[in-house]
Order: structure tokens, then C-alpha cells, then sequence
């Protein structure tokens, strides 16, 4: 029988302007982007004993989402989504899987469109499926 649990933390609607796209021009205008992060762990212990320290520290979570989305300039948002991604699961090596969905705003389709979205899972080395 496997007792181990599972859970997951989410962070929704992370919203930067960054200077990502195939275009030139976006790369000096720019534009709206969105990231929702989802993390499956076991986080029991950290639950049971009320411990930042046994869990993913949110904080962290904003501040490498912010780094990948701010201090390079992307051509997809595939890889934004990929990079932030692979840094949170080794980061975080609690994590089983860390999947990210960026969403760019109103992207350069030549008509209209909500937004454009991307989503990656890493999995931990040892756990990949």
C-alpha cells in the first residue's frame, strides 16, 4: 500500500511586462504576461508541524518567476514556460512536478485573440514519467 500523499500549491495569475516574442518590436514595446505555477509535492509534514521551512516558500516561487520572465529577453513563451519550470524543480527538490502556463496577452496574430498560452511539466530527475 502506498501511503504517500499527494498535494499541490498553486500560484494563479502571476502578472509581469516583459519583453518577450519572435518580433523585434515586441522586444522594445512589450506587452502583458501571465504564469499560473502548479507544484505537486507531499506537503504533510509541513502541514502537520505548520513549517515554512518543509515546504515551498511562495516568495521564492514569485521571485524566480519574475527572474526568468524580467532579466531575459524570449522568443517563445515555450521557453519561458520550460525555464521557469526547470528552475523550480531544482529549486524546490521536494517537488515531483512543477508545471507553468505562461499566457501572452493579445499576441501578434493579425487579428484578435485573447491571448496566447503555453504549459510545460519538469518532473524531479528521479520521478521522471
Amino acid at each position: 500500500m502506498n501511503t504517500r500523499k499527494r498535494s499541490c500549491i498553486r500560484l494563479m495569475n502571476v502578472t509581469f511586462y516583459a519583453h518577450h516574442g519572435v518580433h523585434k518590436e515586441e522586444h522594445v514595446v512589450g506587452g502583458k504576461y501571465e504564469v499560473d505555477a502548479e507544484m505537486n509535492c507531499d506537503f504533510t509534514d509541513a502541514a502537520q508541524a505548520d513549517d515554512i521551512t518543509r515546504t515551498v516558500d511562495y516568495a521564492t516561487v514569485y521571485r524566480t518567476i519574475n527572474d526568468v520572465l524580467t532579466k531575459k529577453k524570449y522568443y517563445l513563451i515555450e521557453a519561458v514556460a520550460f525555464t521557469i519550470a526547470e528552475e523550480l524543480v531544482r529549486t524546490f527538490t521536494m517537488l515531483e512536478t512543477a508545471t507553468i502556463r505562461v499566457r501572452k496577452r493579445n499576441p501578434p496574430v493579425g487579428g484578435v485573440c485573447d491571448y496566447a498560452e503555453a504549459e510545460y511539466t519538469a518532473y524531479q530527475p528521479s520521478r521522471s514519467a
